[in-house]
């Protein structure tokens, strides 16, 4: 049961599995959210606009859905938030104007808030800190992986349906999910919070109490989840601006969506051996590069080359934020904070598409891009400095100083090394 071969095992069929099915009905739907806006009549600033109401969605999800994950459990939090997300896809499918699409895409970006949050602070307590990140990156890994294969499947409904045959893949997608997640007991919940004992700290509360964290810490999250969220609004864009049609920008997501996936568990792997910042700062390096380099991509070759290196940079991220959550959070306050944390990188999610938009209004789209590129870096140098403040590696442990005083050498140090495993499993 302590075997270290398979930490994660017990949570492939809980977790893992409705990650990759939500991936698929998100990787389905995000490429055509700003090419159904255009079809609808909207600018290209309006588009981004748009694309940005998914991450308002998901801000505005944040404030409450810490409460709700403690209040009414993961399972039931899910089962509300699957179906708030396949009304706000029904939305987008149906819409007849840009502010119809814009309501879809607020309620999708809802419900991801709740489905994220539950899945995140279920990993938090269940899984052992020495295999933590890896457990992040997993989960983000096999919602990639169905990102991955969702532009793939929504290249060939666009197909036979038209473009917007990827938000009834996505439709489908939120349903299976919320299906599996429908199945799953709340019993380790439940079991942990009956053991630390029930909080009933507000956001106002958590905001107060950790605002140095959030404030630092925090802003390189923020800059983080514009950088990654804002390729979902500027692919699409500059791919249209170079003449691709629908079904090409899906595959140029599906190639990007490839690399993402391969570099997703080995950054877990990385962060539970090297630190945190290990992975985070190349990541967003990377990350601003690639933004630096989309204006000069002409045609599908170049564009997708791009998209390898964003592929690159978004991978390695996958699971950096989640992780820095979990290592951060209060046991006895976990999902408030967590709640807490999760705003500021989903503040950025929306901050990134929103600032495309809004500078593509004034600059040539190409000069907003680049920006975001900026932006990136800057995010890099707030993590740079901040992660070992808060996060130190390697992480601290209070029991070494007290145990070598009262039991000989070599026995205290052949206990410790068994007591992490047994006490977190």
């Amino acid at each position: 049961m302590t075997r270290s071969s398979s930490p994660l095992r017990p949570f492939f069929g809980t977790v893992f599995v409705p990650a990759a099915i939500f991936g698929i009905g998100q990787g389905a739907g995000a490429p055509v959210i700003a090419l159904v806006a255009r079809d609808l009549g909207a600018s290209v600033a309006v588009s981004g606009l748009i694309v940005a109401a998914v991450g308002l969605g998901a801000v505005l999800g944040d404030l409450p859905a810490g409460r709700l994950v403690a209040k009414f459990g993961e399972r039931r939090s899910i089962i509300g938030g699957s179906l708030l997300g396949a009304a706000g896809v029904l939305v987008a499918l149906f819409s007849v104007a840009p502010w119809m699409l814009a309501v879809g895409a607020l309620m999708t970006g809802l419900a991801n808030a709740v489905w994220g949050l539950a899945r995140q602070s279920y990993l938090a307590e269940a899984v052992p800190i020495e295999a933590r990140a890896r457990a992040m990156s997993a989960f983000a890994a096999m919602w990639r992986l169905g990102f991955f294969i969702g532009p793939l499947i929504g290249a060939g409904v666009i197909l036979l349906l038209g473009v917007r045959g990827g938000f009834v893949v996505q439709f489908v997608g939120i349903l299976v999910s919320g299906w599996l997640m429908a199945r799953v007991p709340d019993i380790p919940r439940a079991a942990s919070g009956s053991a630390t004992g029930p909080t009933h700290a507000t956001l106002p509360s958590i905001l107060s109490r950790h605002r140095r964290l959030l404030l630092t810490l925090g802003s390189g999250s923020l800059l983080m989840g514009a950088a990654r969220a804002s390729r979902e609004a500027v692919l699409p864009l500059w791919a249209a601006h170079i003449g691709l049609d629908a079904a090409q920008v899906s595959l140029v997501f599906a190639v990007g969506a490839a690399v993402d996936l391969l570099c997703s568990y080995p950054a877990g792997r990385l962060m539970d051996r090297y630190g945190r910042r290990f992975v985070a700062v190349p990541s967003l390096l990377v990350l601003g590069l690639s933004y630096a380099l989309i204006p000069l991509s002409h045609d599908l070759v170049t564009i997708m080359a791009v998209a390898v290196v964003l592929g690159i940079g978004n991978g390695f991220g996958n699971g950096v934020i989640m992780t820095l959550g979990a290592d951060t959070a209060p046991p006895a306050t976990r999902a408030e904070f967590l709640a807490a944390w999760r705003l500021t990188h989903d503040s950025g999610m929306f901050a990134g598409p929103f600032a495309v938009g809004a500078l593509a209004a004034v600059v040539p789209l190409g000069g907003a891009i680049v920006a975001l590129g900026g932006s990136a870096v800057l995010g890099a140098g707030i993590l740079f400095r901040y992660i070992p403040r808060y996060v130190p590696w390697p992480p601290p442990r209070p029991a070494v100083p007290t145990e070598p005083a009262s039991s000989p050498p070599g026995r205290s140090t052949a206990e410790k090394a068994a007591s992490p495993q047994a006490t977190t499993v």
